[in-house]
């Protein structure tokens, strides 16, 4: 026996690492790289309500905190602190944009989303917007990368709004943030529609 205890992982364990290592601003966990110590039974559902043993964590301040220790690998969503990684389920994407702020317009504006847990990300080419489409519906599934190869489903009111900003641009209807453009739709499509 190696002489070291075993770590089983809870989510009261990992709040309270956070919280002891807890600086201003987002942890770095892009530079950690602890063992991975399990899974737990932690689920983000695609309307942004996180799960802990299938009751929803009603803390607004725990979710905060959980998901600043939030990280992607491929395709696999964990939980990060110093000493300890596991992995949890997100139905979609980790986080929802609730809403955004316009400032300046046309190629010129510039689009700062707000997601459920505060985060604030303003879209351009280091952060864009795609819009995924169901194969079999057609239904766009809008997304803005939020961080570090974590993104926030758009929700359907701010969809709304981005439509009414939006402008065609060789083929394409969709919106300018950051001098960046953002196709939504073919406008051969738009216009058949």
């Amino acid at each position: 026996m190696s002489g070291q205890k075993a770590v089983i992982p809870s989510a009261e364990g990992i709040a309270a690492s956070v919280r002891a290592a807890k600086t201003r601003g987002l942890p770095p966990v892009h530079l950690w790289n602890p063992p991975f110590c399990g899974d737990l039974d932690i689920r983000i559902a695609r309307d942004g309500t996180w799960f802990y043993l299938g009751t929803p964590i009603g803390r607004p301040e725990l979710v905060k905190l959980f998901s600043s220790i939030l990280k992607k690998e491929g395709e696999e969503y964990f939980l990060v602190t110093p000493v300890e990684k596991v992995g949890i389920t997100v139905d979609d994407a980790p986080f929802v944009a609730v809403d955004f702020e316009v400032t300046g317009d046309g190629r010129d504006q510039v689009l700062t989303f707000e997601t459920q847990v505060g985060d604030l990300a303003a879209a351009g080419s280091d952060m864009p917007i795609r819009v995924a489409r169901d194969p079999q519906t057609g239904e766009p599934s809008p997304y803005v990368l939020i961080r570090a190869n974590l993104e926030a489903l758009i929700d359907r009111k701010s969809f709304y709004r981005l439509v009414d900003l939006g402008d065609h641009h060789e083929g394409w209807f969709g919106v300018w943030s950051g001098g960046t453009f953002f196709p939504i739709i073919p406008s051969d499509e738009l216009e058949a529609a």
